[in-house]
């Protein structure tokens, strides 16, 4: 009996040690899976802001970042591709709103563009703060992205940073076309030879083309070209290129003038490189800092 008792209390204290190894496991399993990440991204957050606030004291201006890295849905690596919407508009008006009228503004754009309401929201709002407004581009700021450019005083790009054209792009769950594109085909056609749809995206498509040029004209008015609106307007809008067509810097250069330079600063080289990917959707896409008051 005292043998047979000893070899229980054996096996009870070997399966406790099991049952203790298993929970142990099971504890360490979620600090991994959700404290490590926690932990990475709130040093990454600590970082940025701590480059912003650097950037910021350096060229004494409220600094907003708008930048839309491709990101990974939980474990499956699926891309999803983030672009300016409503959340963006509000979260940059709000900075834009905030910041001192005495101090220049710097939005540092890293995106494929966007919502046109969101976007146009931004370049207005950006185009009436009263004083300097710098967009600097790192590597590209297309569609939506290159109308809040537009809305600026200076445009800061790396030699091999784009913009892109601003033709707006119409659409449903069968795929995007560009206006201009729909215009063309229709007078290609007869009107008994286009379906009811196709006739009113053509009448869409010829609002949406006159809206863009009114708008862009409203927005380059002593901004940035303003000389050479007419060239602007048929190299950016009149669908001469395909949709990702990129303006370099060199030739936004010679279209916009000398209010384009690439003396692109190094802590924003520095901040992008605090932006790569990550798995999960919380990271931000516009951050600032408030400048201390003076």
């Amino acid at each position: 009996m005292i043998l047979g008792t000893y070899h229980s209390m054996s096996l009870l204290q070997a399966q406790t040690g099991v049952d203790a190894l298993i929970n142990n496991f099971w504890i360490l399993l979620f600090l991994l899976l959700f404290l490590v990440p926690m932990a990475q991204r709130n040093y990454l957050q600590m970082e940025r802001r701590r480059v912003l606030t650097r950037l910021g004291k350096n060229r004494s201006t409220q600094v907003i970042t708008l930048i839309h890295r491709q990101e990974v849905i939980s474990f499956l690596g699926i891309p999803l591709a983030r672009y300016i919407d409503i959340d963006d508009s509000e979260q940059v008006l709000r900075a834009i709103r905030g910041a001192q009228k005495d101090v220049p503004i710097d939005i540092i754009m890293h995106t494929p563009g966007g919502l046109a309401l969101a976007a146009t929201q931004i370049a207005m709002a950006l185009k009436a703060h009263p004083t300097k407004k710098t967009v600097i581009v790192p590597h590209y700021a297309m569609s939506g992205g290159t109308l809040i450019a537009f809305a600026a005083d200076q445009i800061i790009m790396d030699q091999h940073a784009a913009l892109g054209p601003v033709d707006p792009q119409l659409g449903d769950q069968q795929g995007v076309y560009p206006a201009t594109s729909l215009l063309r085909v229709a007078d290609k056609k007869k009107l008994d030879e286009m379906d009811d749809k196709t006739l009113i995206y053509v009448e869409e498509a010829k609002k949406a083309l006159d809206q863009m040029k009114v708008l862009l004209k409203k927005i380059l008015a002593g901004k940035c070209g303003d000389d050479k609106m007419d060239t602007i307007i048929e190299e950016f809008v009149s669908g001469k290129y395909t949709h990702d067509h990129p303006f370099m810097a060199e030739d936004c250069k010679a279209l916009l003038g000398e209010c384009v330079q690439t003396n692109v600063p190094e802590e924003v080289y520095e901040l992008m490189k605090l932006y790569r990917m990550e798995v999960g959707r919380s990271r931000p896409g516009v951050e600032y800092v408030p400048l201390a008051r003076r």
